[in-house]
């Protein structure tokens, strides 16, 4: 009895941190199909209807440097659920990923998602269509064709297209509409407009690109040329490992945390102006409803509320709603 009051008390705890913040949890949501299980779920985004995009690992993913054990996920890895009732309206990449990562919906609604194992970026129609493929299958590389490990895109309302690239280039790499390099900028290190690890890349409504630069737990502004304008790093921000901005104008920042001794990581949301001001965050590490283990992408609808998908053991999405 002891133990059941325990956790029950733990359980009230947490919804009464989540109303605090203006956040609770949508219990029950996604209402997947019956036998259906998600994997490590590595990106979120909502498109112009609503719908919440989710690319998600499926049993078996390759890790990175794991590529010659694994063979591409079975399961379909990209899945389009109602922002609503949670339930699953279409899906499709079977057999097409190793592992997959980023994903963004732009402006006509096209997905784009990046596998890190094979090093590329893929562009599909809103009902599954391959449309592009950046990068060469498998061959990682730094210049106009080849990427190693890209890690997120986004893409302007005039179809330019900017690629964090990623776990081993550590630059931005902007293409045309059709898939023509352009220019880039970044390199390893820790002065401004250098990466160590570009893990998220978001735009606002300005053309101002933000970065996620993880491994040195700050976030970074450019113009939408390259050109450096700003850099947020505090406590408060924490190790940014995704973002986006919200039809509200406000930019929602996963801070997935860091591996300490002890066990203990950071696991929330951060909500920020657009000047680098922290507005509110909410949300804490562990595996009860409203909490997230390695949260690694963010979205965001039409009436605010908040979809975090889980990484490493966490292997979910949660809605949180106003």
């Amino acid at each position: 009895m002891k133990r059941i009051n325990l956790i029950f008390a733990l359980g009230l705890l947490i919804s009464c941190e989540q109303a605090s913040t203006g956040y609770s949890v949508v219990h029950g949501w996604p209402k997947l199909p019956k036998g259906f299980i998600l994997g490590q779920v590595s990106g979120v985004e909502v498109d112009s209807h609503d719908h919440v995009f989710t690319f998600h690992r499926g049993k078996n993913a390759a890790y990175l440097g794991s590529d010659s054990e694994f063979q591409n996920i079975q399961e379909p890895t990209i899945l389009m659920l109602d922002n609503n009732s949670g339930a699953l309206l279409d899906s499709w990449g079977k057999d097409a990923f190793l592992t997959p990562h980023g994903l963004t919906v732009d402006s006509e609604n096209n997905v784009w998602v990046t596998d890190v194992q094979y090093h590329q970026v893929y562009k599909f129609s809103h009902d599954g269509e391959l449309i592009m493929t950046l990068g060469e299958k498998s061959v990682p590389g730094w210049d106009k064709t080849h990427f190693n490990q890209p890690t997120d895109v986004v893409v302007a309302p005039d179809g330019t297209i900017y690629i964090s690239d990623g776990y081993g280039n550590n630059r931005v790499a902007v293409f045309s509409p059709d898939g023509t390099f352009k220019f880039e900028w970044g390199s390893g290190g820790e002065d401004n407009g250098q990466f160590n690890l570009p893990h998220g890349i978001a735009m606002d409504a300005n053309g101002r690109i933000y970065v996620a630069d993880r491994s040195n737990s700050r976030l970074q502004v450019f113009k939408s040329d390259g050109t450096f304008i700003d850099v947020w790093q505090s406590t408060e921000i924490g190790r940014p490992w995704g973002m986006a901005v919200g039809r509200d104008g406000v930019l929602y920042v996963v801070d997935g945390g860091d591996p300490t001794p002890s066990g203990v990581q950071r696991s929330r949301i951060v909500k920020m102006d657009l000047s680098g001001n922290v507005l509110d965050s909410f949300g804490s590490f562990g595996q009860y409803d409203g909490q997230m283990d390695w949260p690694h992408d963010v979205g965001v609808d039409s009436k605010g509320s908040v979809y975090v998908g889980d990484v490493h053991f966490g292997m979910r999405i949660q809605k949180f709603a106003k």
